[in-house]
């Protein structure tokens, strides 16, 4: 058994051996792509958008507030540990409210796609952005892929993980077209294709792109988990 603290819960988490590893398999609508972002969680190629929790973002005046309030308060007084432990639940229900918004979104597309592309994302580069840090963070990008993975095996559905330099969002869609443009700023959130014409929104694009990712790959046994 380990037992493990989070500001004032107290949990004993216990492992035990059991041949029932398993959830009931995919409902297999398919193969589905999943661009994560900022602005929406995740976009799926279905159409689907799935804005995030961000409880960071949320919360974030409380937090400075008795951040400010911890700090005037003098170490080693009663006040001072009082202040401290309002923070520590402040931060920890932040993490639960993450955790939640993720488990529910993995669940969904573990439960209903049995193949699944997204992207192999820099996440420890992405963070220095010092614009979009605190959103990247705030949305879990890692855990996402984590939880995932680890529902995808317990379904026997595969995740296929694009190319870092895969260009998902530079690259038009549309049937037989294929064009990429060279330059894409994240500012601009729809464009047209100057080969074919087609319009599209920079994210559902990218979840097209990656679907088709996952469908080469899985049809050439080139999926990588």
């Amino acid at each position: 058994a380990t037992i493990s603290r989070t500001a004032d819960q107290w949990f004993v988490s216990i492992t035990v051996d059991t041949d029932q590893n398993h959830l009931p398999p995919a409902e297999n609508q398919g193969t589905v792509g999943v661009d994560l972002g900022v602005s929406a969680l995740a976009t799926l190629s279905t159409g689907e958008k799935v804005v995030g929790a961000k409880p960071h973002k949320a919360l974030l005046s409380r937090l400075q507030r008795l951040s400010r309030s911890l700090s005037r308060k003098v170490k080693g007084s009663a006040n001072r540990h009082k202040a401290k432990m309002k923070l520590a639940k402040l931060h920890a229900r932040i993490a639960n409210i993450r955790q939640d918004s993720l488990h529910q979104l993995t669940t969904d597309l573990t439960r209903r796609f049995h193949t699944i592309g997204i992207e192999d994302l820099n996440v420890s580069g992405m963070v220095k952005n010092r614009h979009l840090s605190r959103a990247i963070s705030d949305m879990g990008f890692f855990e996402f892929r984590r939880q995932l993975e680890y529902k995808a095996g317990m379904r026997g559905s595969v995740v296929v993980i694009a190319d870092r330099f895969f260009a998902s969002s530079k690259t038009c869609s549309a049937p037989g077209c294929g064009h990429k443009v060279d330059k894409l700023p994240l500012s601009v959130r729809e464009w047209t294709c100057p080969k074919c014409g087609a319009v599209h929104d920079r994210d559902v694009n990218a979840a097209n792109n990656l679907e088709e990712y996952a469908s080469a790959a899985l049809s050439n046994h080139a999926v990588s988990y």
